[in-house]
């Protein structure tokens, strides 16, 4: 094996990384029963329900491969097969879309919900759910297209050492790429960024606009105060608006980690540090959701209902 396999002496990166799937794993877990006790349970669902439910399970899954990848780059074995190799490297890839997708369509459902009646996106109120998840599955459906050259390009690592097979894990490894092929599918990635960031950057300035128009009308209604209580879509927008800053954060840093590390030439310790920053969103977003005044209660709530509903099944 090359040099990429004396990762496993690198125990500081190791346990940092586990750390973070651990956390993320836990986290996500937690935010994932809350929605499903509060299905079961017969709440009524709030229209970005589904959406977080979805988000959760997706960097639920994506943290449990992430864990398993972290374990065949650090620790010596016997190591995946083909199969496995190229099971989870895809769908690793496909979840990774799926989360962009539902972000940016969550940020999008949240602006129809806190836009007035009088604006042009009323009539949308009560068919949204239905159309983002329509959406949504299409979506996921074309990412799943585009990014199906990977199975054919991620291999089991060969015994022989050699330079133009990027590393991924101790038993993967990614065969080079023609010009033509990285470019089409570059384009087609770099073309998917800029579509949902361009949505999430319009349906920010949206609600970041009516939020100060409510500051306003507060301010006008209470004197020098603004209202004691917010109402909870004002509440939920605050939180969906601090969940994108996390994610443009996070996806800034993952572009420089990942121009550093084809820069020095595929080194392994960039390659963690890119693993490292690029799951950050997943194992923080769902504390973003439970930090608000709305899950601090409800989930509580909520679990304690999931004991009776369960014993009452």
């Amino acid at each position: 094996m090359n040099e990429n396999s004396g990762l496993h002496t690198s125990s500081n990166l190791r346990n940092t990384l586990l750390s973070e799937s651990g956390v993320g794993i836990a986290a996500n877990s937690i935010l994932l029963l809350f929605h499903i006790l509060k299905f079961f349970c017969g709440h009524r669902p709030k229209p970005t329900d589904l959406s977080i439910g979805l988000l959760a399970l997706i960097h639920l899954l994506m943290l449990l491969i992430m864990a398993f990848t972290v374990t065949d780059i650090f620790i010596s074995w016997q190591g995946w097969d083909d199969i496995i190799c190229k099971f989870l490297l895809y769908l690793h890839r496909v979840f990774r879309g799926v989360s962009l997708c539902t972000t940016s369509l969550l940020s999008v459902l949240q602006a129809i919900i806190l836009s007035p009646r009088s604006s042009c996106l009323a009539k949308f109120k009560h068919k949204s759910p239905y159309h983002i998840s329509c959406a949504l599955l299409l979506l996921s459906i074309f990412y799943m297209f585009i990014s199906s050259h990977l199975l054919v390009y991620i291999i089991v690592t060969p015994n022989l050492t050699l330079n133009n097979f990027m590393f991924v894990t101790q038993s993967c490894s990614i065969l080079p790429m023609s010009y033509l092929m990285q470019s089409t599918f570059s384009t087609l990635l770099a073309l998917r960024e800029a579509f949902f960031i361009s949505l999430m950057a319009l349906s920010s300035g949206y609600m970041l606009t009516l939020l100060c128009r409510h500051k306003k009308l507060s301010q006008h209604l209470h004197s020098t105060r603004l209202s004691p209580k917010a109402s909870p879509e004002i509440r939920a927008t605050w939180s969906i608006l601090l969940l994108l800053s996390v994610f443009v954060m996070t996806s800034i840093m993952d572009s420089i980690v990942s121009c550093s590390r084809t820069m020095f030439l595929d080194d392994p310790t960039f390659y963690c540090i890119q693993l490292l920053v690029g799951h950050s969103y997943a194992t923080f977003s769902p504390f973003v959701f439970m930090s608000t005044k709305i899950y601090k209660g409800n989930l509580l709530r909520s679990m304690c209902e999931g004991d009776k509903c369960l014993n009452i099944h």
